[in-house]
């Protein structure tokens, strides 16, 4: 069994889906979720977001979206340790999953079609960084 589980999540309906699938994963093994989502500081703009996105109260809008994951997978009986980070999603998922010695990555199959396959894609990425097994859920029917 998988005692800690990373999923990697943005503001996709896929990447949604993925964190229901490392929670379902995670609580059947009886371990511990952390969700992870990276942003460039640069392109954060408050006024360029959708409504939901937008600051509140100060709140980040990785901290908002975290908070948003974490409700699902408190739904689910769980609960999540967030991790936001600057930078390269891959980065750190992956630096994550060292930091809590995980035993399991989850990320969705999103960008794993066509020509991103071959020149690249956080879950083939992943795949080939990762410290250790990497699940690439089908999350195509979130699309």
């Amino acid at each position: 069994m998988f005692s800690t589980v990373v999923v990697g999540a943005d503001d996709s309906s896929t990447a949604r889906q993925a964190v229901v699938i490392a929670a379902d994963v995670a609580q059947t093994g009886g371990g511990a979720l952390h969700i992870v989502t990276a942003y460039d500081p640069k392109s954060v703009h408050a006024e360029e977001l959708p409504d939901e996105l937008r600051y509140s109260a100060g709140e980040h809008p990785a901290e908002a979206l975290l908070r948003r994951l974490s409700e699902l997978v408190r739904e689910r009986g769980l609960e999540p340790i967030v991790h936001a980070a600057e930078g390269d999603p891959v980065d750190a998922i992956v630096a994550v999953a060292e930091s809590v010695d995980a035993d399991l990555i989850v990320v969705g199959n999103k960008g794993m079609k066509g020509v991103r396959r071959v020149l690249g894609s956080v879950p083939n990425s992943v795949a080939h960084k990762a410290p250790c097994s990497v699940l690439i859920a089908d999350t195509t029917s979130a699309a």
